[in-house]
């Protein structure tokens, strides 16, 4: 597996207006996907997403994705290598994938595999 590194790191919100207001003042930069169901930022290359559904999806804390190139084959090196699968392979729109994988202390790593 190749990674390109952590590219996007998204945050479960209980109260997404609230989130936006305090991400957006950190960040300095308006939203570049301002959704119901996703708020995302972009600033110094680094892209940072609010995820108000996240607690119900069972997320207890900010996930990190990993870029990859082939995301099928990383999660499938991940589970392998002893990784818990999560959620499965996603596409969350216009051809971009997620899944993410728990490890065995408890931490969720997330995959994504750009459009």
């Amino acid at each position: 597996m190749t990674t390109s590194g952590i590219g996007t790191i998204v945050i479960p919100v209980s109260d997404l207006t609230a989130a936006k207001a305090l991400y957006g003042a950190l960040l300095g930069v308006a939203p570049d996907v301002d959704q119901p169901y996703y708020v995302g930022y972009t600033a110094g290359g680094q892209h940072v997403g609010l995820d108000p559904q996240g607690h119900a999806r069972g997320l207890t804390g900010p996930v990190m994705y990993w870029h990859v190139a082939d995301i099928k084959m990383a999660l499938d090196e991940l589970l392998a290598a002893g990784a818990e699968e999560v959620q499965g392979v996603k596409d969350v729109g216009d051809g971009k994938l997620i899944a993410t994988v728990r490890d065995r202390d408890g931490a969720t790593l997330g995959l994504l595999q750009p459009a």
